[in-house]
């Protein structure tokens, strides 16, 4: 996959494209169906299959959120993209300059810079000043000038329509298994290793501290059944998150101890890719009744992922 940053470095002779229209944070299930039309329509006609999100994220220039909101940092929506299968990842600066500029004029310069041929949008997608464009508003615009549209329905679990801000709302509450039936895979959070305490090699439990992009979500705090991928392989894990009010409430922190492995984690990358919420990040009076939890929770993430299998039944 080719992967284009900014406008300004998209070539002079582009490949008659479709181009999928969104931002697509955290490529949920819905997500990967405007993204299959994407495949489908440009396979149809023998176009250059062409997706467009934006970095930074709209939210943060039009009303920043006060928490951490990202599903996907823009470098996971690239990896995620990669392994869909298509041709190329334009990605957008959302700034205050394009925050004006109008639908019809941000669907003239993709089409005239991208050679656009068939544009794919979900039904509910909004774009342009003032979220000012839609799916009928590009059907309308597109009919003139010999552009095909595919609008793209919501897809639905349980009732209702899946939705990166209703994936949000799930993990606040630590429902990372109803979030991944919405993102089709498990959640994951991924940062480097930094130097933490020392405090769970004393007790046993050496524990890797994540540094994690500061705009990026995480699930509430609590203990965590996971996995953990570090240089290709991975391993259970169990992952705390909280301020280990045992030894006085500090800053949140992401700590995931991996199972069955004592290698040194410390300046490498790992990523968590969360199971199952176990319990309440809690305060124990003293140090031996936190090393009795420590071992449950490692028995009952044992137990959650003793028997992998498909999402919701890990």
């Amino acid at each position: 996959m080719n992967v284009i940053c900014g406008l300004e470095n998209l070539p002079s002779d582009p490949r008659p494209s479709a181009l999928a229209l969104g931002t697509f944070d955290g490529l949920h299930l819905g997500h990967q169906a405007v993204v299959a039309a994407l495949r489908s329509a440009a396979a149809r006609v023998g176009l250059h299959a062409v997706a467009i999100t934006f970095d930074p994220h709209p939210l943060t220039v039009i009303a920043p959120p006060r928490l951490p909101f990202l599903l996907t940092t823009i470098e996971e929506r690239t990896d995620l993209f990669a392994s869909f299968g298509i041709d190329t990842l334009l990605v957008v600066r959302f700034d205050a300059e394009l925050r004006e500029v109008s639908a019809a004029r941000w669907l003239e310069m993709l089409s005239g810079r991208l050679q656009a041929r068939e544009m794919v949008v979900s039904s509910n997608h909004a774009f342009g000043r003032g979220r000012g464009g839609d799916a009928e508003m590009l059907q309308e615009w597109a009919a003139g000038r010999g552009i095909g549209v595919t609008v793209v329905p919501p897809v639905h679990n349980g009732g209702a329509a899946i939705s990166s801000s209703g994936i949000r709302e799930r993990l606040r509450v630590g429902d990372v298994r109803s979030a991944a039936q919405w993102l089709g895979r498990w959640y994951t959070v991924r940062g480097s290793v930094v130097a933490g305490s020392g405090r769970g090699r004393s007790l046993g439990v050496p524990t890797a501290n994540l540094h994690v992009s500061p705009q990026k979500m995480v699930p509430c705090p609590g203990v965590y059944a996971a996995y953990a991928t570090v240089s290709a392989r991975t391993h259970m894990a169990a992952v705390n998150i909280g301020v280990r009010p045992t030894f006085g409430a500090g800053a949140q922190t992401l700590e995931a101890h991996l199972l069955d492995t004592d290698q040194d984690l410390y300046g490498q990358t790992v990523e968590v890719a969360f199971v199952s919420r176990l319990r309440d990040e809690r305060r124990f009076s003293d140090t031996e009744t936190l090393k009795a939890s420590i071992a449950a929770d490692l028995l009952a993430v044992r137990y959650c992922l003793g028997a992998p299998g498909t999402i919701g039944t890990a």
